[in-house]
């Protein structure tokens, strides 16, 4: 059997050569995948409160793991309709929330795992020649300092995610600043 790693490995190849995703129902088999997102999603706060039914992270087992993918290989699985509640949002208002029971948020979670795998490489290639072409035309103070990181014209490989989330949130923040001001 394959552990998530290798199978998540083998998805970000397939994703980043351009090869076409297949069998992806067959992955959900996997129990070591749902160990995985089990991890990812257990010390959420939001994990111990109930969905539609009584189920939290708290039940969880390696047998109700087993009993999620017979239900998916029989194709009893049923997404179960989440409890909507209502939270306060900053300015008064109220925003809904949905809330899943937790056998669906670890399906989800699994699910999630597979196609970001798959499709991270893809967005994150295109994501960043075009955050490079921008930064180059762009004039405001951060992104004229992204510009001057590297000596020569940079290219999308000159730039980690972290590098580009600060250049998009420092960006944003002066855009807002400008708009505050107007």
């Amino acid at each position: 059997m394959r552990t998530s790693d290798t199978i998540l490995g083998l998805l970000r190849e397939r994703g980043s050569k351009g090869l076409p995703l297949e069998r992806v129902y067959r992955l959900l088999y996997s129990p070591d995948l749902y160990l995985t997102a089990y991890g990812k999603i257990y010390r959420n706060h939001g994990a111990l409160t109930k969905g539609t039914t009584d189920e939290t992270v708290d039940g969880m087992s390696l047998s109700k793991i087993a009993t999620i993918i017979q239900a998916l290989r029989d194709g009893t699985f049923q997404w179960q309709p989440v409890r909507r509640v209502y939270i306060p949002k900053k300015q008064g208002k109220m925003r809904p929330l949905g809330l899943p029971d937790w056998s669906s948020k670890l399906v989800q979670e699994v699910i999630r795992m597979l196609l970001e795998a798959y499709y991270e490489p893809q967005f994150s290639r295109i994501y960043r020649a075009a955050l490079t072409r921008w930064i180059t035309s762009c004039s405001c103070p951060s992104c004229v300092k992204a510009s001057t990181m590297s000596s020569s014209s940079p290219s999308s490989a000159d730039y980690s995610r972290q590098d580009i989330w600060k250049i998009g949130n420092s960006t944003k923040r002066s855009v807002e600043s400008r708009r505050a001001v107007l």
